[in-house]
């Protein structure tokens, strides 16, 4: 059977099999993957290997921001230039990306994606991360039920997607957030699940849109979740109106424009205070700014490590 993932971008049409690269049944060998029914029954379709580079934020889906650099995007891959791509130059890219049919963590244990011997019972997830979270109160119900229908009713647009946002609420919720700093609001997404935490912290949220329409979408869904006196959106260009930014902060997020990530750190280091910590979002090979990238891994004053599930996030602690 061949597999053929279309893209456009221009022009991107890549036939998988022409390149060897159908993906690997649980022989390892290229086909379907053989459904619960058993022999005869409904097979599931495995996810192609070439989409799994192209989608960056580690969600299944392809955006339109992904679809748009697909041309871009595996044009680095080519790394002999000579305008094919051999299974060599794609293999790396989907080593130790967990997520849904991708090979897990080299070394890791069964279910947490899958070791050396490929992806876990749970596809590469544990069974913990494909649980929906459980709500503790009835507010907190409210904030889970809207994150739903906005997905539901207004699509992913550039939002992140839910296991980040999990791990955004978890580490504003363990530091004790009090000031939460994010640049790129889209329709509010990120910001909802930084209000799971501030709602218990007492914090508050400061987010920056520059397209006044987006932010207008913001506000209607902060008020749908019921967290709009926590979240205050910010219009305008970002680079502009950081510099009326003041600290202490204690946690910042950014998921804006890539080219304009460092200077989004320049402006906001400062003001974090010690033991505060900096997060970015897309922080993968194909998407992370190099320039960024390298100010918080050379920085001695941050201690930063990536992770490497759901859209790729790196989160850099000031040290005190």
């Amino acid at each position: 059977m061949r597999y053929r993932w279309y893209a456009y971008a221009g022009i991107a049409t890549l036939s998988i099999a022409a390149l060897g690269l159908a993906a690997e049944g649980p022989s390892g060998r290229g086909g379907p993957r053989q459904g619960p029914g058993g022999p005869g029954g409904p097979m599931e379709m495995p996810r192609i290997p070439v989409m799994t580079v192209l989608d960056t934020n580690g969600d299944g889906e392809l955006s339109a921001e992904e679809i748009a650099g697909a041309s871009q995007a595996l044009k680095k891959l080519d790394a002999n230039g000579d305008g094919k791509l051999s299974r060599d130059e794609l293999r790396p890219q989907f080593r130790g990306r967990g997520g849904p049919g991708r090979p897990g963590f080299a070394g890791g244990p069964p279910g947490m994606g899958g070791g050396p011997g490929g992806p876990g019972p749970f596809g590469g997830r544990s069974a913990a991360i494909e649980t929906a979270p459980v709500p503790k109160d009835d507010a907190e119900r409210r904030i889970l039920k809207a994150l739903r229908e906005i997905e539901e009713k207004q699509g992913r647009m550039l939002n992140v997607p839910a296991l980040d946002g999990r791990f955004l609420r978890v580490l504003a919720e363990s530091i004790g957030a009090k000031t939460v700093v994010e640049f790129g609001t889209s329709n509010g997404v990120s910001a909802i699940w930084f209000s799971l935490a501030l709602r218990k912290t007492g914090g508050k949220l400061i987010t920056h849109e520059i397209s006044a329409d987006v932010a207008a979408l913001a506000r209607k869904n902060f008020e749908t979740a019921g967290v709009a006196e926590i979240v205050t959106v910010v219009e305008g260009d970002a680079h502009q109106t950081a510099s009326k930014l003041t600290g202490p902060i204690d946690l910042v997020f950014i998921d804006a424009d890539k080219e304009g990530y460092l200077d989004y750190l320049q402006k906001t280091l400062p003001l974090v205070r010690p033991g505060g910590l900096i997060t970015a979002h897309n922080m993968n090979p194909r998407m992370a700014d190099q320039r960024f990238l390298k100010a918080i891994s050379t920085d001695p004053n941050l201690e930063t490590v990536l992770y490497t599930e759901g859209g790729g996030l790196s989160v850099s602690l000031k040290k005190r």
